[in-house]
């Protein structure tokens, strides 16, 4: 079956890298093609104006009133017959005078406004060719006519070079996308490269029963890998505790086993008793198992946060019911949160609260981390009982100890609170009382973290 997925990274990297491409050549194309043939336009328009400026001073008014020029224009162009480019002068009240690139056709002036200034302009007053006109306005001396200089050229020769930078960028655009969109490709393939890397590193591990990921990759991928190895060794840790818990179970059980078979095969007189006597060893034995592989479940499924203050008040409630004429008393920060399963937290302040109510004197104290600080969260259950020796305080943590046969009991409640508790990430300390003088159980667990 195919695991369900997002898309591919690859064809997104390479949509994000061709849509910033073509967003960038085409707003760089659009600017440079903007100032090319801004560029281009305007020199050609400085050419009409050395035109014009050259039409102004080579004027001069003769006798009669009448314009002309003190010297022939440079430009062969204006004598060649529909040449492209063209001149004329008009003046109210005189006959225009035009070019002789003309010929008969006449430029169209616009006489009612005053340019003071060059004015350029494109015009399509001849049908077959569309021009770039430049006026200006003057006064002679001599003259009190205001005289309309006027030159033009066909636009087909800076519309050509236009259209010739246009297709240059075209090409040179698209070369240069095609190869941005390559090296992206390339880069692409080449940034992804750790990853396959790590998925080749995973398949090592299935097929060749390695169990860390120890190939050297870039420093983006190192959490990557170090996250993975971390959930490698908590799951080779829980497969241990799992064959540890399996081993241990099946060790503690063989011995009411084997007695019960023993028994039965010689049917001895008493085997019912032994039968009853041994399944309740087996019982204890599976709860106690039982409570470290839900303990170790729990805390697999992360993310554990539990009140303490509202897993002590819960306790208190019950335990006063079996114990009414135990006095309990709760002090310290009730808002303190550890990082255990409110299931699990429950279960360690039951036995020890009623452990201590138990084998107290009748005054239970119970203080909630009396020393805050970053470190773990401490929990104090004080009695005010006999106590336990030094030397016994480690040897009552183990399965089945038990100093008082005279009450009832399994044995089992500090291991399991042990065990969990160090399941979890926290500890259990036995010490004696300085206020009430008797046992003091000292139990630390992760805090919280804001």
């Amino acid at each position: 079956m195919t695991s369900p997925h997002t898309g591919s990274l690859s064809r997104r990297m390479m949509f994000i890298a061709a849509g910033w491409i073509v967003i960038l050549l085409s707003l760089g194309g659009f600017a440079l093609d903007r100032t090319l043939n801004g560029l281009v336009q305007r020199n050609f328009d400085d050419q009409l104006s050395y035109m014009l400026n050259a039409m102004v001073a080579s004027a001069e008014i003769d006798q009669y009133g009448e314009i002309y020029f003190n010297r022939p224009l440079g430009d062969q162009r204006f004598l060649e017959p529909n040449s492209g480019l063209y001149w004329q002068i008009t003046g109210k009240g005189h006959e225009d005078f035009p070019s002789r690139s003309l010929w008969d056709r006449t430029l169209q002036v616009h006489a009612a406004h005053t340019d003071n200034q060059p004015h350029a302009y494109n015009s399509n007053q001849f049908a077959t060719e569309p021009l770039r006109v430049m006026e200006r306005s003057i006064y002679l001396p001599g003259s009190k006519t205001k005289w309309w200089f006027v030159v033009a050229q066909s636009r087909s020769v800076v519309d050509e070079q236009i259209t010739q930078i246009r297709a240059i960028l075209w090409w040179s655009f698209l070369v240069l996308g095609l190869g941005l969109f390559l090296m992206a490709g390339l880069q692409t393939w080449y940034g992804l490269g750790p990853l396959r890397r790590v998925r080749l590193a995973i398949k090592r591990l299935r097929t060749t029963g390695t169990n860390r990921v120890t190939e050297p990759l870039p420093l983006e991928v190192q959490p990557l890998v170090e996250e993975l190895n971390a959930l490698l060794a908590h799951t080779e840790k829980q497969a241990e505790e799992a064959r540890t818990h399996a081993g241990n179970l099946a060790h503690a059980l063989k011995t009411p086993l084997t007695v019960v078979m023993n028994a039965a095969t010689a049917k001895a007189p008493d085997l019912s008793d032994t039968v009853i006597r041994e399944a309740a060893v087996m019982r204890r034995q599976v709860d106690h198992h039982l409570a470290r592989a839900r303990a170790v479940g729990r805390r697999a499924v992360g993310h554990s946060r539990a009140s303490v203050g509202e897993s002590v008040e819960a306790v208190l409630r019950a335990v006063t019911r079996l114990y009414e004429k135990t006095r309990f008393d709760l002090d310290g920060n009730r808002e303190v949160e550890v990082a255990i399963e409110r299931q699990d937290l429950d279960e360690i302040l039951g036995n020890l609260i009623e452990n201590a109510a138990k084998y107290g004197g009748g005054s239970v104290f119970v203080t909630i981390d009396p020393d805050p600080k970053s470190g773990p969260c401490e929990i104090w259950i004080e009695d005010d009982g006999m106590g336990i020796p030094d030397e016994e305080r480690v040897r009552i943590f183990d399965r089945g100890a038990r100093l008082d046969t005279g009450k009832p009991g399994t044995g089992l409640g500090l291991a399991i609170v042990r065990d969990v508790a160090e399941i979890y990430g926290g500890s259990v300390e036995l010490a004696e009382s300085e206020d009430l003088g008797g046992l003091l159980v000292k139990l630390r667990l992760p805090r919280v973290r804001a």
